[in-house]
């Protein structure tokens, strides 16, 4: 296998576990926001007990894929950065203002505290709505640029478009239901765990409507994505079987099954649009085979990365055995 196609694995890889990690954070912050009832404050307090071990760890995998772009596919970072500036930057504030949000709302009760659950909540609103618009619009084809990283198109209509904008409609309420799952199992009582087992059915099945429509909007949208899933009989057919399973196992309260079978599904999705959009990583011009760096560089890159992951896939293993392991009752 060549360096470059090596290294464009490494970034999938990388992006399914920043969406099933930080996804779940974000999904974690829109229950955060549609807290209700008698046991609206007992949410919050679960979510932000769930949320806080992790959260700063889990952006590790976004930087990841920030400075391997960076180094081995330049033209990307340069084109991707340029055209998309303005929702990445939402995206950005989102991020920084979502962990300032939480930090601070823990030093401060009554009113106050008030004003940073809404930018908490707000924040992990806005982020992965950014994130899926990026997406859509990296695919769609909208996006026109040289090898060189020079962007000629105009800096808004390849992401709000309505393609891009269904993809950000549907990264949110996926991480919402991966969230969902997620929450069952770290619920402490049953009353608790019974809340967010009806908020996972339901965003789970608002997230098999906004996944057809995101894929019949592709038809127009995005023609390459459209294509590569439509000829994929089996990854339909997967995601649907797992979809349906992950539902299934929410009436059955079996919430680990729940839980492993969301996280299947997002990763089936992220994989299967990878699979969809190869060659290209910017849609229509730029590929895995154009717009790498030299092989010293990726060679470099590669060892850099080999030596790094020997301490960072332990850790993060280390990590959620310690602060979830124990915790979640199957």
């Amino acid at each position: 296998m060549s360096y470059e196609l090596l290294l464009a694995g490494i970034l999938v890889v990388a992006l399914v576990a920043y969406s099933v990690t930080a996804g779940a954070d974000f999904g974690g912050g829109v229950w955060d926001l549609l807290a209700f009832g008698p046991r609206a404050r007992a949410q919050r307090e679960m979510i932000a007990r769930a949320v806080a071990p992790i959260w700063e760890a889990n952006h590790v995998w976004l930087i990841f894929v920030i400075v391997v772009l960076f180094v081995c596919f330049t033209p990307v970072y340069a084109v991707i950065g340029t055209a998309l500036h303005i929702p990445l930057t939402l995206m950005l504030f989102g991020i920084v203002l979502r962990g300032a949000a939480f930090a601070f709302r823990s030093y401060h009760y009554g009113p106050k505290q008030f004003y940073w659950d809404a930018v908490f909540a707000i924040s992990s609103l806005v982020t992965p709505v950014a994130l899926g618009m990026c997406v859509g619009a990296v695919a769609s084809g909208a996006i026109d640029a040289d090898v060189d990283g020079t962007v000629r198109s105009d800096f808004f209509s390849s992401w709000l478009a309505p393609f891009p904008v269904s993809v950000g409609a549907f990264t949110l309420i996926e991480f919402s239901f991966l969230a969902a799952c997620y929450l069952t199992l770290e619920a402490e009582h049953e009353a608790l765990r019974e809340d967010f087992r009806l908020r996972a059915i339901g965003s789970g099945i608002l997230t098999a409507v906004l996944g057809w429509l995101a894929f019949a909007l592709a038809y127009q949208g995005a023609p390459l994505i459209f294509a590569g899933i439509a000829g994929n009989v089996m990854l339909i057919a997967g995601i649907s079987v797992v979809a349906l399973s992950a539902v299934g196992a929410l009436f059955a309260r079996k919430y680990r099954l729940a839980q492993i079978l969301a996280i299947s599904q997002v990763s089936l999705v992220v994989l299967g649009w990878a699979n969809a959009q190869f060659p290209y990583l910017v849609v229509p011009d730029l590929t895995v085979h154009n717009a790498h760096a030299s092989d010293a560089v990726m060679e470099g890159a590669l060892a850099v990365l080999a030596i790094g992951s020997v301490v960072l896939v332990p850790s993060f293993v280390y990590l959620y055995a310690v602060f979830k392991g124990w915790r979640q009752q199957g």
